[in-house]
């Protein structure tokens, strides 16, 4: 009995050491099935779970803390589903993906998961990870089809403790590596896989912005700030003065990014941008450009953009990005190397466009606007450059 109420007092402390006592509640009133998991705890565990959580899946709150998320999983779940899960996991990224779940009682159903990493606002660490679940409504025209109760199999969400990731490239620890080679596809026929409305993503999306408030709010009571993606300004280079005043004069909506430093961040943001998207320069500096991106973005775009960064090349590109509000748009995208005076690369700038919004370009076409952005970057860059001064002389 010891054992069980030590192990509760430290699934519990997952939360309340870093968001206050007051987090279990607040989360408590908020509607929706989700869970948060704790990748640093050994075996990935669930430490707490929403009372939405009942009424979808039929197990209690109480019943999953402390076990992993692949109890929901079973026999027929998709292979390719639970790995893109898995990757997104390995990858500390947002991912949303339709999935056959099971609930407590071995009735398959449909559930849209919307998985988003919980970061460290200062250090960039993953403290947990989010799982909204929100049922796909089926087709008014297909028929209920019987409840699947075979065999559950155990799969996804695999524990990946920060050595492990260090270690191996981020690896899954323990046993993951045998339920992914196991698990197959028997009995997929036995439903059609459903696909998840706008309404449905759109909800998830909301859901995970409620919860994220609730963990900032009760976060900052404990002197530590979260965020939904990676904001680790540590180590990034100040701008000179004479730079980001140059900068400061251009107009259009862009960043610039240092290819030299780990994961490319963020170390200018202009005024435009921020109105763009709704965040503040201190949230985003020391982030990667991803931290835009959400569901339906392509991946082939952006392995598209990942090529001409690293042959040096400049690219424009069509990309649904996402506001911190949740709200997407469709994002003109340019992004061009910026050379110093020496010829090498310095940086890279991404000029950001909506499509959606109108613009007074004096005649221009958007590409030639934004051209004109990278133009009057690569002119200060360049120039300043010649006198070693882009960055801060304590640098």
């Amino acid at each position: 009995m010891e054992g069980a109420e030590a192990e509760e007092r430290r699934l519990a402390a997952s939360l309340t050491a870093r968001y206050s006592d007051w987090v279990v509640e607040a989360l408590d009133e908020l509607p929706g099935s989700f869970i948060l998991t704790d990748p640093a705890m050994p075996g990935h565990p669930i430490v707490y779970a929403s009372r939405g959580l009942a009424s979808l899946t039929g197990y209690p709150p109480r019943e999953v803390l402390g076990r992993n998320a692949r109890l929901f999983q079973g026999a027929d779940t998709d292979r390719a589903a639970v790995a893109g899960v898995r990757e997104a996991v390995r990858g500390q990224r947002p991912h949303q993906v339709s999935i056959l779940n099971y609930r407590r009682d071995g009735e398959a159903h449909w559930v849209l998961l919307h998985l988003a990493p919980v970061f460290h606002a200062s250090d960039g660490r993953v403290l947990h990870f989010l799982a909204v679940q929100v049922p796909i409504a089926p087709p008014a025209s297909r028929r209920r089809t019987p409840p699947c109760r075979a065999a559950r199999r155990p799969v996804v969400f695999a524990a990946c403790r920060e050595e492990a990731r260090v270690e191996e490239e981020c690896p899954c620890a323990s046993h993951a590596g045998e339920v992914f080679v196991d698990v197959d596809k028997r009995g997929q026929d036995a439903e059609e896989p459903r696909v998840a409305s706008e309404h449905e993503k759109e909800k998830a999306l909301s859901t995970a912005n409620s919860i994220f408030s609730a963990l900032n709010r009760y976060s900052k009571l404990t002197g530590l700030v979260v965020c939904g993606k990676r904001c680790d300004s540590v180590g990034i280079p100040a701008l000179s003065s004479s730079l980001n005043l140059s900068l400061g004069r251009i107009k259009q909506s862009f960043v610039l990014t240092d290819p030299h430093l780990p994961d490319m961040p963020i170390i200018y943001a202009s005024d435009a941008f921020l109105s763009l998207t709704g965040y503040s320069r201190e949230e985003i500096l020391g982030c990667n450009c991803r931290f835009l991106n959400g569901p339906g973005t392509s991946v082939e775009v952006l392995e598209q953009i990942n090529q001409h960064i690293c042959s040096e090349q400049a690219c424009t590109v069509h990309l649904l990005n996402y506001r911190k509000g949740g709200s997407s748009f469709r994002d003109l995208l340019h992004i061009s190397p910026i050379r110093n005076a020496s010829g090498k690369v310095a940086f890279h700038v991404w000029v950001h466009l909506d499509e959606g919004a109108k613009y007074d370009f004096n005649g221009l076409t958007p590409e030639v606007w934004q051209l004109g952005a990278v133009g009057a970057v690569r002119v200060a860059v360049r120039s300043l450059s010649a006198s070693g001064s882009l960055l801060r002389p304590s640098q």
